[in-house]
């Protein structure tokens, strides 16, 4: 099935344009190039590195469910909706993130992009994509609502628990400071050297058992006073298995869905007031095969509309 087909939904003709839903605005480019003026999806329909971390495979299918799962939301954002397609799958996990990482890159040159997981190692191939396109210049703070730190060590391969260690050592490589926040991690899912290595390299960390707004915005306050860009990423097994049982990696115990989309709403109006530049986000570790009635990947939904109005505020 193309994912074209994915875009149905709804049709309120008689509210007009105020009736009008994502399906009925979106528009297919072949190319990013050719992508202006508005929010752009990028797929990455690739699971090669969850099972690569042991999880359970099948977040390869996240792009196509999350195109779904979006098709029906209303509409109301200035400019214009862009899907181009999905990146390429190579035999090579870096291949994969670089052809993703490129897709990006260009995209970001006159759009917004919101990326369709995919495993979570979409997160290493966007902070490419965004450091491309952004020339190296300015600081990236990252912030990750995920229930694990995703900073194991890419040996004897990278994976999708890998990607901000990756971020990490490439920043020191590079001489630039690494600004990385996760939100609602699990200290029942980080053994002792993943938070040993996430004190050492001044990780900022909310347990899940302190999950709040207030604490979230205690938390990320200092580091966008220290941000030019923003990259937020979300990982569905951030939520309780009872609510997003489609997942890689399904949690015990989770962090609140509505205390999620007030942060995220949070941070659109700090990014607004602080002039910071937040340009691209994305959502993994969708696995519809897993999931119950579709429950997951209509939260899965629901953050990416919280995401794309934040964005453009």
């Amino acid at each position: 099935m193309s994912y074209k087909s994915l875009w149905q939904g709804r049709i309120d003709s008689e509210d007009g344009d105020a009736g009008r839903r994502w399906h009925q605005v979106v528009e297919f480019q072949d190319t990013p190039y050719k992508a202006a003026g508005g929010l752009c999806l990028v797929g990455y329909p690739n699971d090669s590195g969850v099972e690569a971390n042991k999880g359970r495979i099948g977040a390869a299918q996240g792009p196509d469910a999350l195109r779904q799962a979006m098709a029906n939301l209303p509409w109301i954002l200035a400019g214009k909706l862009f899907d181009i397609g999905n990146c390429t799958i190579h035999c090579e996990l870096a291949e994969t993130q670089q052809d993703y990482a490129s897709r990006v890159s260009e995209a970001l040159r006159a759009n917004k992009v919101l990326g369709l997981g995919g495993g979570h190692d979409i997160a290493w191939a966007s902070y490419q994509g965004l450091n491309k396109a952004t020339d190296g210049i300015g600081n990236i703070g990252i912030i990750n609502f995920d229930a694990h730190l995703d900073l194991r060590k890419p040996a004897p391969s990278a994976s999708s628990g890998t990607p901000f260690r990756q971020i990490a050592e490439f920043s020191q490589r590079n001489n630039k400071p690494f600004h990385y926040a996760c939100l609602g991690a699990s200290l029942a899912a980080n053994t002792p050297a993943l938070l040993d290595y996430a004190r050492t390299t001044g990780t900022r960390m909310l347990p899940d058992t302190q999950f709040s707004v207030e604490g979230a915005i205690e938390c990320l306050t200092p580091m966008l006073e220290n941000v030019e860009h923003l990259y937020v990423t979300v990982c569905m097994d951030a939520f309780p298995a009872s609510v997003a049982p489609g997942v890689s990696a399904p949690s015990a115990l989770g962090i609140s869905p509505q205390d999620t989309v007030q942060i995220i709403q949070w941070l659109g109006n700090q990014c607004r007031a602080r002039g910071l530049k937040w340009v691209l986000s994305d959502i993994a570790e969708l696995s519809p095969g897993f999931d119950i009635q579709g429950a997951t990947a209509r939260l899965a939904g629901r953050i990416g509309f919280e995401l794309a109005n934040a964005m453009h505020g």
